[in-house]
Order: structure tokens, then C-alpha cells, then sequence
């Protein structure tokens, strides 16, 4: 039994050191893809459009969007918003919809290292994975690398090629209304479009932009004030 329990043991520990070093790699290196681009690429044959571009090279009111949009209180926690997902477990023990209460930084150790998917397996890979990226990354390079590997429609991934392909523009380019529009497609990107958006898409977009304003005029804006 102790030759198992060595031999399971040194699995562990080169487990260990392969994802630390890999996380460590992705803090200086762009992430040239994702697992789920590869999934798309292979069961639906979907072309992968994908452009990494750094973070001064995208409008700085896509984070505060993103931000707005998907967490609040992105620059104050350690990868885990506990008052959200305490908040989510509450309203499904009512009875309410099932709402996510995945932080950015989770969306991106799931986008970047992992396969889509909601199995106790993957959910707690995740939350190793967050762990890691917010004790080795910074909340700049998080944020760097969750805009560059979302996806942002069909066959799209990071905000440079939803940029060129729905606005005709570079990433740098977008206007807040536009940024807005993007991010409130995100939970679905190909089931709704920020290039012909709905009215719940308009009215998601709006509510955003209001969310903005506060988010950029306070301590929990991305983007440092000018």
C-alpha cells in the first residue's frame, strides 16, 4: 500500500508543479487559446477567430463594462465573491432561477485552463485554478486575460475580433456605448448579438451604462483614474 500511496503522491506533486508553472507562463505570455475554442474548432468545425491584444490596446471602458456587468466587486476580493454566491444559493433554495455568481477572475481560470461544464470535478479544478491566477497574476493581467479569451459570438473570442467584426473597428476604438453592448451579451454571446441586439440586449445595455458611471467614479473601477 505505501508503494500506492508514493506513486499516487508524486502524481500530486508533478500535477502541482505542471499548473503552477503553467500559470506562472501565462502571466508574462499570451494565451494563444483556449480549450473551449478547441471544442467549438472540432464538434461544429467553427472557424476561430482570435486576436490577443494588450491591455492598452483596448478601450479602458471594456473593463469598467465588464466589470459593471459581470462583477462589481472584481477589484476587492480574492477571486471569490462569497456575498454573491451566498446571495445565489439563498434565491435557489426559494425557488428562484438558477443565476451564476461566477467572479472574473473564475470565468477566466475556466475559459483559459479548463473545458466548459458543471460537474463538481471541474468546479472545484476551477476554483484551484482561481486560487492560483490571483495569488501568481495581477488584477490588471486577470483582467488583460479574460478580455482577450471570452467568447463574444459565434466562432469569436476576446474583444479585438468582436471589435473588427460587429463595429468595423480596433479594440482601442470602441465608445462606451459600445463596450456596454458587448458586455451585455457575454452570459450568451452566440445567442444574442451586439451587432443587431435585441431590446432585452438595448435594455441590458443601458442598465450597464448607468452602472458605469458609478463604477468608474469609485474605488472599484479597473482603470485608474486620469
Amino acid at each position: 500500500m505505501s508503494k500506492i500511496f508514493k506513486f499516487i503522491a508524486k502524481i500530486l506533486l508533478a500535477l502541482l508543479i505542471f499548473t503552477v508553472l503553467w500559470v506562472v507562463i501565462y502571466r508574462f505570455v499570451p494565451v494563444p487559446g483556449t480549450p473551449l475554442m478547441l471544442i467549438r474548432k472540432i464538434s461544429e468545425g467553427t472557424p476561430i477567430n482570435h486576436t490577443w491584444v494588450p491591455m492598452e490596446k483596448i478601450s479602458p471602458d471594456m473593463a469598467i463594462a465588464v466589470v459593471a456587468s459581470e462583477d462589481a466587486h472584481f477589484m476587492e476580493h480574492n477571486g471569490f465573491d462569497w456575498e454573491q454566491i451566498e446571495q445565489a444559493y439563498t434565491e435557489a433554495e426559494k425557488g428562484k432561477r438558477l443565476r451564476g455568481a461566477s467572479t472574473i477572475s473564475q470565468q477566466t481560470a475556466k475559459n483559459v485552463f479548463l473545458w466548459p461544464g458543471r460537474s463538481w470535478m471541474r468546479k472545484g479544478l476551477e476554483a484551484y485554478f482561481t486560487v492560483l491566477i490571483e495569488f501568481f497574476w495581477s488584477k490588471e493581467r486577470i483582467m488583460e486575460v479574460y478580455l482577450n479569451s471570452i467568447e463574444t459570438g459565434e466562432g469569436l473570442y476576446g474583444i479585438a475580433a468582436v471589435a473588427e467584426k460587429n463595429f468595423k473597428k480596433s479594440p482601442d476604438k470602441l465608445t462606451k456605448r459600445e463596450c456596454a453592448l458587448i458586455a451585455a451579451t457575454l452570459p450568451n454571446p452566440r445567442r444574442f448579438s451586439s451587432k443587431k441586439p435585441s431590446k432585452y440586449i438595448i435594455k441590458r445595455q443601458t442598465a450597464i451604462l448607468k452602472e458605469m458611471k458609478y463604477i468608474r467614479n469609485s474605488e472599484l473601477s479597473p482603470v485608474p483614474a486620469k
